[in-house]
C-alpha cells in the first residue's frame, strides 16, 4: 500500500504543478476558456491517476495470487478491500480444493485400477501358464478365424511358432483344411464341447487325435472365440488294435488244435477206428495237438507274466557258454533230423551274467528251433558268445544258411503272432517265441536282441546281456 500512496502523491503534485504552469502561461490574466481548459486538463489528470493506481494494486493483487498459486498455497491468499479480487479469491480457493478433492479421488481410483489390472495380468499369466503346460495341444482363435493362443504341443503339432503380439488367420499358422474348417463350422453353430476324431499326417506317421472344440461367449452372449483342444489318441488306438488282433489271433491258433482233437475224438467215439494202428495213430494226432495247445497257453501266459511283472525271476551269476552248450545239445537230435550241423565254439571263461537259467535256456533253445525250421537238409547253423569287455556286455549269435527274411518284414519278426507269410510253408508255429526271447531278454534282463536276414543265405538272431561285473560296479557306484 506504501507505494500506491507515494504514487497519487507524485500525481497530485504533478497536477498541482501544472495547474500552476498554466495559470503563469495565462498571466494571470481571467480567461474562462482557459481557465476551464486548465482544470479540465488537470481533472483529467487526477481521473487518469487514480485509474493508474487502481491498476497498479489490481496488478499487484494479481502478482501476488499468482505467486501464491505457483507456490501451492492457495489458502494463503487474503486481499481486503477489493470485492472482485475477494471473489476471484474465493472462487479460486474453491476451485483448488475441488480439483485437490478430484485429483485424490482419480488417485485412489488409479491405485484401484491398477491393483485390478496387476490382479488381471496375474490372472492371465497363470491361466497361459496352464495352457502351456498342458500335454495336450490347445488351439484359441477369436470371432475372425485368428489364432489368438497356441500351447508348446500345438506348436509342435502343427510346425509353427506364434507371436504372442501377432494375431494372424489360422490358415497361416495351419496347413490343414479339415480342421481349419471344424473350428469355422463350431463358431457359426455356437455350439460347445464338440467332439470330433481327427488325424495328421507326421513325419514318420500318422497321429490320430481326440478333437473337442467349444464356441466361447461372452456377457452379451455374443460369439468371442473357439477353443479346440486335441488330445493323442494314436497309442491308445494301436493298442487297442493289437488288442484286437491278439484276441484274433489266440481265438485262431486254440482254435486249429482244438478242431483237430475234436474231430479225431469224435472219429474215435464213432468206432472209424477199426484196428489199433489207426487208433494209435489218432491218438498220437490228439497228443501232438494238445501238446502244442498247451505250448501255444503256456507261450501267452509266460508273456503275460512278464508285461504285467508278475513272473518270478531267480537270478543267479552263471556263464552263458554253459547254457548254450547245453542248450546245443538238447537240439542236436532235432537238428541231425533234418543233417543240419551245429558248430559250437569253445567255451569263454569269464562270460558270467546275472541271469535266470531257466528263462536263458528257452532263449537260446528258441533261437536254435527257429534256425533248425527255417534251414534247409544239409544246411549249418553256427552259434557264436563272446564278450565286449569295454561295453560290458555278452554278445551271443545263432547264424544259419536257412531261407532269410523278407526286408519288410524283419522289423515285425519279434511282434506277438507274427509269423514271415514267405516262410509259413516251412514251418508251424505261433508266432510267440521271438516275442517271448525279446521279453525274457530285454524286459527281465535289460539286454537287447537283434536280427539280420539275407534272402536265400540265411538270418542271425542274437542278443546282448550285461556281465555280472558291469552289474555289480553300477550298484557300487
Amino acid at each position: 500500500m506504501g507505494t500506491k500512496k507515494y504514487y497519487l502523491i507524485f500525481i497530485l503534485i504533478l497536477s498541482a504543478v501544472t495547474l500552476v504552469a498554466n495559470i503563469v502561461s495565462i498571466g494571470f490574466k481571467p480567461n474562462p476558456a482557459a481557465v476551464i481548459a486548465v482544470v479540465t486538463g488537470l481533472c483529467v489528470l487526477i481521473a487518469l491517476s487514480v485509474f493508474l493506481n487502481y491498476l497498479s494494486g489490481t496488478i499487484s493483487s494479481l502478482e501476488v495470487i499468482s505467486e501464491k498459486l505457483k507456490e501451492g498455497r492457495p489458502d494463503e491468499l487474503h486481499m481486503r478491500g477489493n470485492a472482485a479480487i475477494e471473489s476471484l479469491l474465493d472462487a479460486i480457493r474453491q476451485f483448488s480444493a475441488d480439483s485437490v478433492q478430484e485429483t485424490r479421488d482419480m488417485e485412489k481410483k488409479t491405485a484401484e485400477y491398477k491393483l485390478e489390472l496387476q490382479l488381471l495380468t496375474k490372472e492371465k499369466e497363470n491361466t497361459e501358464a496352464i495352457i502351456y503346460s498342458i500335454r495336450d495341444a490347445v488351439i484359441v482363435s477369436d470371432e475372425y478365424d485368428r489364432l489368438v493362443m497356441a500351447n508348446a504341443a500345438a506348436e509342435e503339432l502343427f510346425g509353427f511358432k506364434k507371436d504372442p503380439d501377432v494375431s494372424i488367420s489360422l490358415e497361416e499358422f495351419i496347413d490343414d483344411n479339415d480342421f481349419i474348417e471344424l473350428v469355422r463350422q463350431n463358431r457359426q453353430s455356437r455350439q460347445c464341447h464338440v467332439k470330433h476324431e481327427v488325424t495328421f499326417d507326421g513325419d514318420q506317421h500318422q497321429r490320430t487325435f481326440d478333437c473337442i472344440i467349444s464356441c466361447m461367449k461372452d456377457n452379451e452372449n455374443q460369439v468371442s472365440g473357439v477353443v479346440a483342444v486335441l488330445h493323442d489318441i494314436t497309442r491308445e488306438k494301436e493298442i487297442s488294435r493289437m488288442k484286437n488282433d491278439f484276441v484274433s489271433h489266440v481265438s485262431h491258433e486254440l482254435k486249429t488244435p482244438l478242431a483237430s482233437i475234436n474231430a479225431y475224438a469224435e472219429m474215435l467215439v464213432d468206432g472209424e477206428a477199426e484196428d489199433q494202428e489207426t487208433i494209435t495213430e489218432f491218438c498220437t494226432i490228439i497228443q501232438s495237438q494238445a501238446q502244442r495247445l498247451n505250448r501255444l497257453i503256456e507261450e501267452i501266459l509266460n508273456i503275460s507274466r512278464i508285461e504285467s511283472g508278475l513272473v518270478k525271476v531267480n537270478k543267479e551269476c552263471l556263464s552263458v557258454a554253459i547254457v548254450v552248450q547245453e542248450a546245443v545239445k538238447m537240439i542236436e537230435s532235432y537238428a541231425a533230423e533234418k543233417n543240419i550241423t551245429v558248430n559250437l565254439p569253445a567255451p569263454i571263461i569269464h562270460d558270467q551274467v546275472n541271469a535266470d537259467k531257466d528263462m536263458l535256456s528257452q532263449v537260446v533253445i528258441n533261437l536254435l528251433s527257429n534256425a533248425v525250421k527255417y534251414t534247409e537238409p544239409g544246411g549249418n547253423i553256427k552259434v557264436d558268445s563272446e564278450v565286449n569287455e569295454s561295453d560290458k556286455i555278452v554278445h551271443v549269435t545263432v547264424t544259419d544258411t536257412g531261407v532269410g527274411i523278407p526286408p519288410e518284414d524283419i522289423e515285425h519278426v519279434f511282434d506277438k503272432f507274427y509269423r514271415v507269410e514267405a516262410n509259413k510253408k516251412y514251418a508251424k508255429g505261433t508266432g510267440l517265441g521271438l516275442n517271448l526271447v525279446q521279453q525274457i531278454v530285454e524286459t527281465v534282463h535289460d539286454g537287447k536282441v537283434f536280427v539280420t536276414s539275407t534272402i536265400g543265405e540265411g538270418s542271425t538272431f542274437g542278443f546282448d546281456m550285461p556281465l555280472a561285473t558291469s552289474q555289480v560296479e553300477e550298484t557300487v557306484k
